[in-house]
């Protein structure tokens, strides 16, 4: 990680622990936000107006919090407004990389060969996690924001005009049932595999265990005959939902121990995700190679780095 600007440590998967042993996950720490007049957002500074060319994303594809930023980019139709760097699968010791391996990229924009590199240069002495997704202001040449909730807000909102697709990912009439709807799976799903993944105490990892499941079972329920959770295509919710069941059963079945049912099983969730997929656009933002080179390169959970050749893709989408 970094310390006043400097690596000083190898990459780790576990960032901090609580008093039983869980996984808890780094803040972010740059949460300015781009809106179509330059105004502050709900939080930050202003002066980071919608202008198409002027901000690039970088990502990998092996992320799910990465991913809602990509796919919200796709639904929008704000590639030609936002350019984006993705970084090689398999993680270094000094973190993400930009390189040749197929699907990655070099950065087109400051030629690092490292992630910290990008946060050092918008912040000299910054010190903690070089993360992805991050939005990059070319003209100031700084990070805008490093959270991805607050990215994909400002894929819908933020860039205005800029965007071609009409698509509404945060429809006004349903934004307090989507709230509650993130607000229950982040913890116990969308970051609940991490924790049984990264635990180090048995009583942390079944906890979130059981987390996971717990809420498998209701969102399956949740959906029932609906297409969509929230409306007709796509909300922010689905693309939450999405990103983590994408990775369930090709990472967090196996590395991550979550092993009791996989989406598979699901027969709701199944189906679910075969929509999202035969959504125009979104089976661009999904690398099932990036995510299992990805996730089954961290040494402390794999270390012989061997990628397993399973499951069949067709058997879960």
């Amino acid at each position: 990680m970094l310390v006043n600007g400097k690596w000083t440590e190898d990459w780790q998967p576990v960032q901090a622990k609580d008093e039983k042993g869980g996984f808890v996950r780094q803040t972010s720490s740059f949460r300015n936000w781009v809106t179509p007049d330059g105004a502050a957002g709900p939080t930050g500074e202003s002066g980071f107006r919608a202008e198409a060319g002027r901000y690039h994303l970088y990502v990998a594809y092996i992320c799910p919090w990465a991913s809602r930023t990509l796919i919200g980019r796709k639904l929008k139709g704000l590639e030609s407004a936002i350019s984006v760097s993705v970084v090689e699968p398999a993680l270094t010791k000094q973190g993400w990389r930009f390189g040749d391996y197929p699907g990655a990229t070099q950065d087109q924009i400051q030629g690092a060969t490292y992630m910290h590199q990008i946060y050092t240069s918008a912040a000299p002495g910054f010190t903690g996690r070089a993360t992805v997704p991050v939005l990059w202001d070319k003209q100031s040449q700084t990070i805008v924001n490093n959270e991805s909730a607050d990215i994909l807000r400002m894929m819908n909102e933020g860039f205005g005009d800029l965007a071609h697709n009409p698509i509404d990912l945060y429809p006004a009439a349903r934004r307090a049932e989507i709230d509650a709807f993130n607000e229950r799976i982040y913890p116990s799903l969308n970051n609940g595999v991490y924790r049984a993944g990264f635990a180090t105490t048995q009583l942390a990892y079944e906890e979130a265990f059981a987390g996971v499941f717990e809420c498998l079972d209701w969102v399956e329920n949740e959906l029932g005959d609906r297409p969509f959770l929230f409306a007709e295509h796509p909300t922010e919710s689905d693309i939450r939902l999405f990103v983590t069941l994408a990775r369930f059963d090709v990472a967090y079945h196996g590395l991550f121990k979550c092993n009791l049912r996989r989406v598979a099983d699901y027969s709701k969730l199944r189906a679910f995700c075969r929509r999202m997929l035969e959504w125009p656009g979104v089976a661009e933002t999904v690398n099932f190679d990036h995510i299992k080179r990805g996730y089954y390169s961290i040494e402390s959970l794999n270390p012989t780095r061997i990628v397993p050749v399973g499951p069949d893709l067709a058997e879960i989408f």
